[in-house]
């Protein structure tokens, strides 16, 4: 005969165990549109940082780097050692996610956010330098 089982009350049920947040980020993003400097072994080149948080990033360039490459990213006065987690390659180029070797302060953080909010004026400012300088003929042709 089958006895019936009795329903196990809430209070010692087990909790499923979590599922591991491999490949996630670990920080909010702070979304972006500013050029950096990638730095690696057999290859410096230029990048733009599309969003940025105290865990990773995400860049976007003309050749990927392929996954498990180890480099620099360089903001501004910052260098953070990096690690490409994520390639994806698109018409005219592709985006790295990486992974930073040790957490961004909060203070790093945030300077990058001030460095990019006054990115755009920066440049118009040296823009008008050198038209003003192309036509009082101080430039070189």
């Amino acid at each position: 005969m089958v006895q019936p089982v009795a329903p196990i009350p809430p209070a010692l049920r087990a909790e499923p165990a979590s599922a591991p947040t491999t490949g996630r980020r670990g920080a909010a993003r702070l979304r972006l549109a500013i050029p950096v400097r990638l730095l690696a072994t057999h290859l410096t080149t230029s990048a733009v940082l599309l969003d940025l948080s105290r865990t990773g990033a995400r860049v976007g360039m003309a050749e990927p780097f392929a996954p498990a490459t180890l480099l620099y990213l360089k903001v501004e006065q910052l260098e953070i050692f990096s690690e490409v987690v994520r390639r994806h390659c698109g018409e005219g180029g592709g985006v790295n996610g990486l992974v930073f070797d040790e957490p961004l302060c909060e203070a790093d953080v945030l300077a990058v956010r001030r460095h990019a909010e006054t990115y755009a004026e920066r440049e118009r400012a040296v823009m008008r330098d050198q038209v003003r300088r192309w036509v009082s003929g101080e430039a070189p042709i």
